[in-house]
């Protein structure tokens, strides 16, 4: 436990010193906040973006990192087994995440006078199924793409066009009906929904069940895809 303790923080530390991440997760939702003039409803979305940044942007170029580099592969031969590091770099993630959230809320809140969360158990529900799902589809795709930059470049092409497609960066009505219906079926989709009914104070099951349904499947997809070399 004080190993993975230490490997998790010590990957939060890194994440939070590489510049693109740290703008990307903490600056840049606080600038679409205040173009949008403080618009509460836009934050669950802001959320959601901040969290696929981080596991769809980041975590596919940094797992491929430490397998290019044999630190997978070196960790095997050694009491830290490499799902360790793995589950290090998801805490990471998930930490990372929720700083950049805690940020966006506290502003929308102080700064601009939006409404407190109406469920904040069920927000908290929905940030974490949703924090760990696109950090499964990162796996995946380091799993599948076996280089450093090919996972950075794959992880930037599937979630640029989600987080639009699925609502994130810009409300689905404003979208044109057949980007809509191509957003109906993407993974994100259903944590953008979650976030937004916890938000308002909706309880609403579904959007969570098929959340932990695609944690379950990308999991599975990518224990059977991936190498550690």
């Amino acid at each position: 436990m004080k190993a993975f303790a230490a490997l998790a923080a010590t990957e939060l530390r890194l994440l939070l010193r590489d510049p693109a991440s740290l703008f990307f997760m903490m600056v840049f939702p606080l600038m679409l906040l205040v173009l949008k003039r403080g618009d509460s409803g836009a934050v669950p979305g802001y959320i959601a973006m901040i969290v696929a940044i981080g596991g769809m942007g980041a975590l596919p170029g940094i797992v491929a990192s430490y397998r290019e580099c044999k630190v997978l592969k070196r960790l095997a031969i050694t009491p830290v087994s490499p799902l360790v590091l793995l589950g290090a770099q998801l805490v990471a993630q998930v930490a990372a995440g929720l700083a950049g959230s805690v940020v966006l809320v506290g502003a929308a809140i102080v700064v601009f006078g939006a409404k407190a969360p109406g469920n904040v158990l069920m927000l908290a529900a929905a940030f974490l199924l949703c924090s760990v799902m696109v950090c499964t589809l990162g796996f995946v795709i380091a799993a599948v793409v076996r280089n450093t930059r090919g996972a950075s470049l794959i992880g930037m092409l599937v979630m640029f066009p989600m987080i639009f497609l699925a609502g994130a960066a810009v409300p689905r009505n404003a979208l044109p009906a057949p980007l809509r219906q191509i957003g109906d079926f993407l993974p994100l989709t259903p944590g953008v929904e979650a976030l937004s009914n916890a938000w308002s104070g909706t309880v609403a099951l579904f959007p969570l069940l098929i959340l932990a349904g695609t944690i379950v499947v990308a999991t599975v997809v990518a224990g059977a895809l991936f190498r550690w070399e």
